[in-house]
């Protein structure tokens, strides 16, 4: 399944477990079909007993467990067998399809899409309903070209099943849609004659028809120009009110839909224009679902949503913390970085925070980041999070409660986290150190693996922001005892990164290593390892230049002053 994203490797996995039952159930039913037409006194006259001899070799075919044989004699046959006005003979062949299709581990020959392609042109609708069967399982192991079926024209009679009134006809080609429909360049010829009808067989009273039909709707949100013209056509409010099918698997593919078309936000208009809330309404009933993709997929569309400030008034209105507080809990990571992600978007509008502090969010936060220190995802929303907590004294004061100080330094040491979620978890911390209380609190919860943890990440001089960052936490370090002591044995690696800091030509840079000599001199064991070293040489030679670039300042101020 190379190419496909999760989500839809997923889906193809279920699809192919259910259709393996079908066939499993099938096969028997394809032998017995096919031995007793075979011996059936109709054919023994002389001009039927090529025929006769093509089913027998059809039926030792099927009992082939193995391999099956793609040979030219049995091509002859299926091409005799699909071009007969038998309906009977077009059945054998097409169940023979059926039976390929099951064994296959092999790419079908082109030259059998030829027979295959006369029975889905066939008058009985039996034959379509096998052919097509065989099709979508083909199409799920990959064994055909999803862009040959549509260079041959095989779209036009799978349409023309939509309209059988059958609800197993319409299953099967549905599910055919929904897999064309994986390929950006079969969307196309798709929407140009098949979007109304699956709208409308989306709608259906079948259950099994419903999802597929959802199932290709949903794939062909997959690029913005067939978004596009779905939401033209009306797709918006057939998927809305999709969201409240009482079949798990309908809602999800819905909801998958409305998330792709959620992540344009031209279609924001319309999505919203269903009156009193209905959408936000029904996603947030879906993100209390027992089914926990569902939730989480509700959540994420609820997130490209919510990019709208109006969109987040109404979600606080409505009351989104109780299924997002649950959602955060969830066992499985995937679906807590979706309740995380949307989260985070709330919390960058102030008025929101007041309610979600409340809530005892920064609670579930700080479990998070004890708990997964591997999702970068979690890791560094959970970060921006606490950020834009602590602009109030009551997130200070909840921040501190919680296990945030302890599971954000927890972070620090562990050895699955990239650079770049390092360098918000260090601003996030070094923002917390600018607030006496989460000082003192940070101070005194800090670790000698955590102490020296930031001692590392302050020498690496290839992200100078990350390096930054890690020094300036150690530089606001309140100097007690026990900090002393968990300082002491990194003094020589603090100097080296300190004397580089020095002699950086960003004054920032220059300015955090002074004030870090500053506070460690508190120490006397720090004050001699710097007497008479390379560092106190730099640290007077940055003050010399220092004193020379206030003389000349003092020049010009003079300068300029009125006579």
């Amino acid at each position: 399944m190379a190419g496909l994203c999760d989500k839809c490797a997923q889906l193809l996995k279920a699809f192919t477990a259910h259709l393996r039952r079908v066939c499993m159930e099938l096969e028997q039913k394809i032998k017995d079909f096919i031995r007793e037409l075979a011996q059936c006194a109709c054919l023994s006259r002389a001009d039927s007993r090529k025929t006769r001899h093509e089913l027998s070799s059809l039926h030792h075919l099927c009992n082939d467990h193995e391999t099956p044989v793609l040979s030219e004699e049995c091509l002859q046959a299926l091409n005799r067998l699909a071009a007969s006005e038998n309906s009977d003979l077009q059945r054998a062949a097409a169940m023979y399809y059926l039976h390929l299709s099951h064994h296959l581990e092999s790419p079908l020959p082109e030259a059998f899409m030829e027979p295959f392609m006369t029975l889905l042109f066939s008058a009985d609708l039996d034959v379509q309903k096998t052919i097509s069967l065989s099709l979508v399982n083909l199409l799920v192991k990959n064994n055909v070209c999803k862009e040959l079926v549509i260079e041959m024209g095989m779209l036009v009679p799978i349409l023309e099943m939509f309209q059988s009134g059958d609800a197993t006809a319409q299953c099967h080609s549905c599910a055919c849609v929904a897999m064309l429909a994986s390929s950006e360049s079969n969307r196309e010829a798709i929407v140009a004659d098949g979007i109304i009808p699956l709208l409308v067989l989306a709608k259906s009273y079948d259950p099994q028809v419903q999802q597929n039909a959802t199932w290709a709707l949903l794939n062909l949100t997959q690029s913005d120009w067939s978004t596009r013209i779905l939401c033209q056509v009306g797709a918006i409010p057939v998927l809305v009110l999709l969201l409240q099918s009482s079949d798990s698997e309908v809602q999800f593919y819905s909801c998958s839909a409305l998330c792709n078309i959620a992540a344009v936000q031209e279609h924001h208009p319309k999505l919203l224009s269903i009156g009193g809330h209905f959408l936000l309404k029904s996603l947030l009933t879906l993100m209390s679902s027992s089914v926990q993709k569902n939730s989480a997929q509700a959540c994420k569309c609820l997130q490209s949503l919510s990019m709208n400030v109006l969109i987040q008034e109404q979600l606080m209105e409505l009351e989104c913390v109780l299924p997002l507080k649950a959602l955060l809990n969830s066992p499985t990571a995937a679906w807590t970085e979706s309740a995380i992600t949307l989260l985070s978007t709330l919390s960058a509008h102030p008025p929101n925070n007041e309610v979600l502090v409340s809530e005892g969010l920064l609670d579930v936060i700080g479990q998070l980041l004890h708990h997964h220190r591997s999702s970068s995802i979690i890791i560094m929303h959970s970060s921006t999070i606490i950020t834009n907590w602590c602009s109030s004294c009551m997130g200070q004061q909840a921040v501190m409660e919680s296990r945030c100080v302890s599971g954000l330094l927890h972070v620090l040491v562990s050895p699955v986290i990239s650079d770049e979620t390092l360098l918000r978890v260090t601003s996030c911390l070094h923002h917390l150190m600018t607030w006496d209380t989460l000082q003192s609190n940070l101070s005194a919860t800090i670790t000698s693996e955590q102490v020296s943890g930031l001692v590392k990440l302050s020498g690496q001089m290839g992200n100078p922001q990350l390096s930054y960052n890690s020094a300036a936490i150690i530089s606001k370090l309140q100097m007690t005892g026990e900090i002393i002591q968990l300082l002491r044995p990194h003094y020589t690696a603090v100097a080296g990164y300190l004397l580089i800091f020095l002699k950086n030509q960003d004054v920032k840079f220059q300015q955090l290593g002074i004030v870090t000599i500053f506070t460690l001199k508190k120490d006397g064991d720090f004050s001699a390892l710097l007497a008479g070293s390379e560092l106190e040489i730099q640290l007077w030679k940055v003050h010399a230049q220092t004193e020379e670039t206030r003389r000349l300042l003092q020049m010009i101020q003079l300068l300029s002053q009125p006579s």
